[in-house]
């Protein structure tokens, strides 16, 4: 079935300024280094909720498309939406050549579509997505979906079994770590289940772990509030308990997800 990408705005790709350049640079390391981390959770809930050619699915936050692509992979009719417009562009040079892919910036409201059916399954896929404005963007996508539909939500796990959430610090907390069916029930979901998937964190090099973890945004505010290179140190040496001697650094994490009903 053909995977689409909700249409956006002309011009997207920006002017050559130095901002742009950066923003471009993040999505790409999103895409070469960190997305894949994920792969686990994604194949996990696929299998759960038995994705296939019967599945219509949104996924909000698609990132750099990797999650669409392993749906599309098994069948299903794929849509995306992402507020982060290089991530999205990066999502379309992924998908197979022969699909229409369509591109947006924006949540949930971009992807209806009143000549197409109703979602049966959402995805909420990214642990680092901040938790303000998460509960508004399940509610908009919940209307789109099928009653009954699955609209899944991943975070991070126990702290004890989640070492990157540590070095994360305060900005996993501002993600949402702990109360997911929390979020659900104030989406007006209904929790019907969940499951906890290993998620380890392997890198090259310290250099590819700290560009990884940057392009999840979670670090920007630490940017505006000092610079990169101070945000970049402190990172490094909250890093270094998780390098070892070969030169890799690798995080043992456990995420959750939990399954809600419209």
């Amino acid at each position: 079935m053909t995977p689409t990408l909700v249409p956006g705005r002309p011009g997207w790709v920006g002017g050559p300024t130095a901002q742009a350049d950066e923003d471009a640079g993040r999505a790409r390391d999103w895409a070469e280094i960190q997305e894949r981390m994920l792969v686990p959770l994604y194949e996990a809930v696929y299998e759960r909720l038995d994705v296939g050619a019967a599945t219509r699915l949104l996924a909000l936050g698609c990132g750099a498309g990797l999650a669409l692509l392993l749906a599309a992979a098994r069948g299903a009719a794929v849509t995306g939406v992402d507020r982060d417009e290089w991530r999205l562009a990066l999502a379309r040079d992924r998908l197979p050549a022969h699909a229409a892919a369509r591109l947006a910036r924006g949540g949930a409201g971009a992807a209806a579509d009143p000549a197409a059916s109703a979602f049966t399954v959402v995805t909420a896929f990214d642990p680092f997505a901040p938790a303000a404005g998460r509960v508004a963007e399940l509610t908009a996508a919940a209307r789109l979906a099928r009653r009954g539909a699955a609209v899944v939500v991943a975070g991070w796990g126990p702290p004890e079994r989640c070492a990157t959430a540590g070095v994360l610090g305060a900005a996993a907390d501002a993600a949402g770590r702990d109360d997911l069916e929390g979020l659900c029930r104030a989406a007006g979901l209904r929790p019907d289940g969940g499951g906890r998937v290993r998620c380890p964190f392997g890198y090259a090099d310290l250099d590819s772990a700290v560009r990884g973890l940057l392009a999840s945004g979670l670090f920007d505010a630490a940017i505006a509030a000092t610079d990169r290179v101070q945000t970049e140190k402190e990172l490094t040496e909250a890093l270094h308990p998780f390098l070892a001697q070969d030169g890799t650094v690798r995080m043992e994490n456990v995420l959750r997800y939990v399954i809600a009903r419209t």
